[in-house]
């Protein structure tokens, strides 16, 4: 009596455990063979800081111009195959660490959120992710004299994360 109630605890267990594993914000959809044409308009910002959706669109628009095929429109285009949109949710900057002389920050954190949906011609989504987050560290100039603003940098830097993440979230039917 023993044994059989051993086998389906195991056979159980089995099952149950095999439906564990990793899973993605994100759906996505293998793309159509008929997609060609990318529409990529300027993201939404939602936020107060000035010009993030203009940086994460152009590295956006840069990265499928050097990864893939398609031809990317730069306007929301009713000709094109489908359409990405995607908007900027939330911008936050964090001191990480402190000058223990002057008490002053020295490094910070920028952590952007993104929502991201691109779209065919019909209407169907083929690919949905609607919690981005990407964080890229900076250092903060010590000396006001020579200071120079490393806010700036790390948005492209994280902008280029951002892009090549996506693309391949997209082109891999993450």
């Amino acid at each position: 009596m023993i044994k059989p109630l051993r086998v389906a605890c195991t056979a159980l267990a089995a099952v149950a455990f095999a439906s564990c594993g990793y899973h993605t914000a994100g759906k996505a959809v293998k793309l159509p063979a008929d997609l060609h044409t990318i529409a990529i308009p300027m993201f939404e910002n939602h936020t107060t800081s000035y010009r993030v959706e203009q940086t994460l669109t152009s590295a956006v628009v840069r990265e499928f111009n050097t990864r893939t095929n398609y031809r990317v429109e730069h306007r929301d285009d009713r000709a094109a195959d489908a359409t990405l949109h995607g908007a900027v949710t939330a911008v936050y900057i964090s001191p990480l660490t402190y000058d223990p002389t002057t008490g002053r920050t020295s490094s910070a954190l920028v952590t952007v959120l993104m929502r991201v949906t691109l779209t065919g011609r019909d209407g169907k989504v083929l690919f949905d992710n609607p919690n981005y987050n990407f964080r890229q560290q900076y250092e903060v100039s010590r000396e006001v004299s020579s200071f120079f603003q490393e806010e700036s940098p790390a948005l492209e830097r994280l902008s280029r994360d951002f892009a090549r993440t996506l693309v391949s979230n997209i082109l891999e039917n993450y």
